[in-house]
């Protein structure tokens, strides 16, 4: 693939077109830009603690840390994110997609501030569930932004941005919390909210939002910026509006989620989002550095999480390469064998360590480095994306905004409960213990996988529609239809 910046404002992405469609433009690269460096802030965040946790624990430092307020620093993100979750629905509804996620900036640049001059671990835990509120919002809002303002020939490689700056957050705060204090590390977070900022003030808010506002002026306006000067968008946008009035005609409730043709594609979707958390994963990325001081590995903890957040960063466009070539099952299968031989190997090297002296324990110090490096790789290969997208694919185009408002409280709930009792879990079971429910999660996902989830490679979203449900229905994007949950149904 190859990027020429053009005169014309042009991007060439070399997409296969039939027919007369438009080019992604440099004004879709610049909108998906913008949104996804609110994906780094929240990776960042994400890896805040790994670093944080252990120079808070340190004897010069000014706070004193508790298992329980380790657990809780770490685990109020998820928590507030769930909230943030619900409260950033009907959000983007009333006051739009991009004013919603430029709203995120300065709480975020405030949460960051707290925690950098907290004098307490209360104002530790404040700053991380305000973080962990946007964090929430953040989550819902850039995907459906993209999903409404990127082309669908385009939208697979623009849709990485996230994932991939998500990844770089993670892996700049692990680089710098080498080398900063907890406070510090924090005040260079408050700073990456300022270049959002300025990008999301560059870009316009949605034309299917604009349109849902009887705002067509705007929305025509919008959606020419998008595709460029010289495109006709008079096709798009009655699109665009016959599959708006299509959404308003029957809008869904709660309880249809639970009937007969919707409950086994919701089953498929939360099954996947389960998983994914009862992996351990976020286990580990909040739990970085801690983890490799347990091992008590010859590499230097956090040179060990930095290895970690490139392999993670690599990995995800190993994963973008192989989705639409091997199938969603196959890395299922490659991912879930992967975690759980990884896990056991870690569970091995825990339960002999003390029974190990230091010449085998110094040749075995980069077996802790070498599982966690393939654990990651595992994930971003399978259980990492494809929960996402196959929320977009196997939930019925009627209920799935709703179904998706579920899946992704079903993830905020297990990765709250994932890093809340892990500190609890190694406390009673032992490091070993823990890796080992992990990687049993991991053996059960694979048994999910084999007899639950469908293969959807290369089929039409009225194809798998009609295979789960034996409905047959008109074809709507997976992504740009998502709304948010319904009260009251």
């Amino acid at each position: 693939m190859k990027v020429l910046l053009r005169t014309d404002t042009h991007v060439d992405l070399d997409v296969p077109c039939e027919g007369p469609k438009p080019k992604c433009t440099y004004s879709q690269v610049m909108a998906a830009i913008s949104v996804s460096l609110g994906s780094m802030i929240v990776g960042f965040a994400s890896g805040y603690t790994a670093p944080a946790l252990v120079k808070m624990q340190e004897d010069n430092a000014t706070l004193t840390i508790t298992t329980e307020d380790e657990s809780w620093i770490v685990s109020l993100m998820p928590l507030a994110g769930l909230v943030g979750g619900i409260a950033g629905g009907p959000m983007i509804e009333h006051i739009g997609r991009r004013s919603t996620i430029l709203g995120t900036a300065l709480p975020f640049i405030i949460s960051f501030l707290v925690i950098a001059f907290a004098q307490n671990v209360l104002m530790v835990k404040i700053g991380r569930a305000l973080g962990g509120f946007c964090v929430g919002i953040a989550s819902l809002c850039l995907p459906v932004y993209l999903g409404e303002t990127v082309q669908p020939e385009v939208r697979g490689t623009l849709g990485l941005l996230p994932t991939a700056l998500g990844n770089i957050g993670i892996l700049v705060c692990y680089v710098a919390g080498k080398y900063l204090s907890w406070s510090n590390l924090a005040i260079m977070g408050a700073c990456l909210p300022i270049p959002f900022t300025i990008g999301m003030c560059l870009i316009p808010e949605t034309p299917r939002y604009l349109i849902s506002k009887d705002r067509t002026s705007a929305a025509k306006k919008a959606l020419q910026w998008l595709r460029g000067p010289d495109y006709d968008i008079t096709s798009e946008y009655s699109e665009i509006e016959r599959s708006h009035a299509s959404t308003q005609k029957d809008e869904p409730r709660l309880i249809d989620l639970f009937t007969k043709g919707n409950l086994r594609p919701l089953s498929i979707s939360v099954g996947l989002m389960f998983f994914q958390q009862l992996s351990g994963i976020n286990a580990v990325i909040f739990y970085t550095v801690s983890i490799f001081r347990m091992a008590g590995s010859s590499v230097d903890d956090n040179l060990a999480a930095i290895i970690v957040g490139v392999v993670n960063f690599g990995s995800t466009f190993v994963a973008t390469i192989l989705i639409d070539r091997l199938g969603r099952k196959v890395l299922l299968y490659i991912s879930g064998t992967t975690m759980a031989i990884t896990l056991c190997g870690l569970a091995v090297f825990f339960y002999i360590k003390p029974s190990l002296d230091e010449e085998l324990l110094e040749l075995l110090g980069l077996l802790p480095l070498i599982c966690f490096a393939l654990f990651v790789i595992g994930f971003s290969l399978g259980f990492g994306p494809i929960p996402w997208l196959m929320m977009g694919e196997v939930l019925p185009a009627k209920v799935r905004g709703t179904a998706a408002s579920v899946a992704t409280a079903v993830n905020w709930s297990c990765t709250f409960l994932v890093t809340k009792t892990f500190p609890f879990l190694v406390d009673m079971a032992g490091i070993h213990g823990a890796f080992s429910l992990f990687g049993g999660m991991c053996v059960l996902s694979l048994i999910f996988v084999r007899f639950w989830v469908p293969e959807t490679r290369g089929r039409s979203l009225e194809d798998i529609e009609k295979s789960l449900t034996g409905r047959r229905v008109r074809r709507m994007s997976s992504i740009a239809n998502l709304k948010p949950l319904p009260f009251g149904a």
